[in-house]
């Protein structure tokens, strides 16, 4: 497709199944486009019945989808959009035949490892460290987010009465939990939390503490009991979600080693970010490789007990990512 000299808005679907964490990759990626080229934005939220879910994708059809999903075709007489931006499994079966329904007016973009039918997308932006290859494959440091020093500053405003008083340093503890790689037990929980208490205490600082829907519940009761003295904020989820304003107005940023979404989210700060260590539960390597590239970055370094300062140039993965998928608009 040819995007015209008269500015004319793109449209963008942003397709996945509704869960924060999947859905900011793909909004995140819409957003970058939509800062350089006028776009409008759909968010398209889909699951499919029980019946069907476990189904392997190549089996799936529209039929399948649970009747809480949005529709992923246009109205009659409507038009597909100029970009479809889609992740997390739920979205496979859909992505992979929208070339086709939409008579290739459509440029497919899919984020993560789709491990099926990479040939079925324009674009696959992937994380480097899942080792996705083809000539459609984009990699990139992490995963593509919504963080960007405008969005920060302005989540920051509605926390500044709480937030920009706390004495500095400000550390920003971002906890995940367990995954398919990682734990995080009680036991574990309460030694994470000693160090950062010793580590915010030394230096005179304050936290501010938030968790993931897969911190274990006993985890996240540990840690707030034992950092609840410190100056600061613990987020216990009600209320507006502080996570951008901890982003903003944090010196130093701790986060767990399981999530690459919260990695590469710190990573675009520019300010310093440490790796907090978990329990393994598999011996699967490609964490370590993120946080390898990280540290070859200059970005992260593994959380020694310290907060050592250091410098370096924010990632703008992003960014580039929203270049491709533009670029490839253009080809198209």
């Amino acid at each position: 497709m040819e995007i015209g000299s008269d500015q004319t808005p793109l449209s963008i679907w942003v397709v996945s199944d509704g869960r924060t964490g999947m859905e900011n990759q793909a909004l995140g990626l819409a957003e970058a486009v939509q800062r350089l080229f006028s776009s409008r934005i759909t968010v398209k939220r889909v699951r499919w019945r029980s019946l069907f879910d476990k189904l392997p994708s190549a089996l799936k059809a529209s039929w399948m989808l649970d009747l809480s999903s949005d529709p992923t075709e246009p109205a009659a007489g409507k038009a597909w959009p100029d970009i479809w931006i889609a992740t997390g499994r739920a979205t496979l079966p859909l992505s992979a035949r929208v070339r086709e329904r939409s008579g290739g007016k459509t440029f497919v973009v899919q984020t993560q490892d789709p491990r099926w039918n990479i040939a079925a997308y324009d674009l696959v932006v992937a994380p480097a460290h899942d080792r996705v290859a083809g000539p459609n494959v984009l990699s990139i440091t992490g995963s593509p987010h919504r963080v960007t020093a405008e969005r920060l500053a302005g989540d920051a405003a509605a926390f500044a009465h709480r937030l920009q008083a706390l004495p500095r340093p400000r550390v920003a503890v971002l906890i995940g939990g367990r995954s398919r790689a990682f734990d995080l037990p009680e036991a574990h929980a309460e030694d994470l939390a000693d160090r950062t208490a010793t580590a915010v205490e030394a230096a005179g600082g304050s936290l501010m503490l938030t968790f993931s829907r897969r911190t274990p519940p006993a985890a996240k009761a540990v840690m707030t009991a034992r950092l609840q003295h410190l100056p600061g904020l613990i987020w216990d989820g009600d209320g507006p979600n502080p996570y951008f304003a901890f982003l903003n107005f944090a010196d130093h940023i701790l986060v767990t080693e399981d999530s690459a979404n919260m990695a590469a989210e710190a990573a675009s700060t520019g300010k310093p970010v440490h790796i907090l260590p978990m329990i393994p539960l598999t011996a699967g390597d490609k964490f370590a490789r993120l946080h390898a590239d990280l540290r070859e970055r200059g970005a992260a370094r593994p959380f020694d007990g310290s907060l050592e300062s250091w410098a370096y140039e924010p990632l703008a993965e992003t960014d580039r990512a929203a270049r491709a998928v533009l670029e490839g608009l253009r080809r198209g």
